[in-house]
């Protein structure tokens, strides 16, 4: 039995008590191939900053990312990456060594309303000015940025190609798995009265594949151990689409597709 499939029935059997089997594809998903799997190396990621630059290792050849490891200062230097990293900087690095990829965003520069947000209050006066000259300059360095909102079913056709690096809001996620934040996400999930939404946490992880059979979406956490994490379709959707996110997404292609 393959590594992926140690995880099916997961999101079936914990997240959907009632019926314990896997379910059958979402009706709205009738096209789509039944499941995609990338297998992907797992980074750590060294500060609390750094996530994109360690989904940024996983989907880089095994030498480009030993590379990235060991000149790690000297290229956020280069880049001038202090710490933080937005979306953009991760083109910009992909691009360095030459990785094909597309960006998918819903602002095309930094997004003004995020100055007072909690999460990018800190850094955003230190980025804008680096963030907006990057996605000024991106199409003439033959990066592929693109304004879109994909449905769903746009982003997993598009994860048959390679894997991606998605931002979402990591507050809303709770892995099956690893337990990460498992409890309070199911607890305000069992109140009769909706709570507000907890304060956005942006992190980067890297999407490996689906199932749709048991409506499950596989990633890899920089912020966690060597093992592969799981949500429910549901799941990714409220976390990619979170305020905050913009519907940050880099597809990477030409990777080898197992199913």
């Amino acid at each position: 039995m393959r590594r992926e499939f140690a995880y099916r029935g997961v999101i079936a059997n914990k997240e959907n008590r009632r019926d314990t089997r896997a379910s059958p594809p979402p009706p709205s998903l009738p096209m789509l191939r039944r499941t995609v799997w990338h297998e992907v190396r797992h980074h750590r990621q060294r500060y609390a900053w750094d996530c994109g630059l360690a989904c940024v290792q996983m989907v880089l050849p095994e030498q480009h990312a030993r590379q990235l490891e060991t000149n790690f200062h000297s290229i956020c230097q280069d880049e001038g990456i202090a710490k933080s990293t937005w979306t953009i900087d991760l083109c910009y690095i992909l691009r360095r060594f030459a990785l094909p990829h597309a960006f998918y965003t819903l602002t095309l520069g930094a997004h003004t309303g995020y100055k007072q947000a909690a999460f990018y209050s800190s850094i955003f006066a230190s980025d804008e000015d680096r963030v907006n000259r990057r996605f000024a300059e991106a199409e003439a360095l033959g990066l592929r940025v693109r304004r879109s909102s994909l449905t769903l079913a746009g982003v997993l056709a598009r994860l048959r190609r390679g894997p991606a690096i998605a931002l979402i809001d990591s507050s809303r996620v709770a892995c099956p798995v690893c337990k990460r934040n498992r409890l309070s996400v199911e607890l305000r999930k069992c109140l009769p009265i909706p709570l507000p939404a907890p304060a956005y946490l942006g992190h980067f992880i890297v999407l490996c594949g689906y199932d749709l059979r048991s409506r499950a979406i596989y990633y890899r956490n920089p912020a966690r151990h060597d093992h592969y994490c799981v949500m429910s379709l549901e799941t990714f959707e409220e976390s990619r689409r979170a305020f905050g996110t913009d519907e940050d997404i880099i597809f990477i292609e030409n990777s080898k597709v197992t199913s």
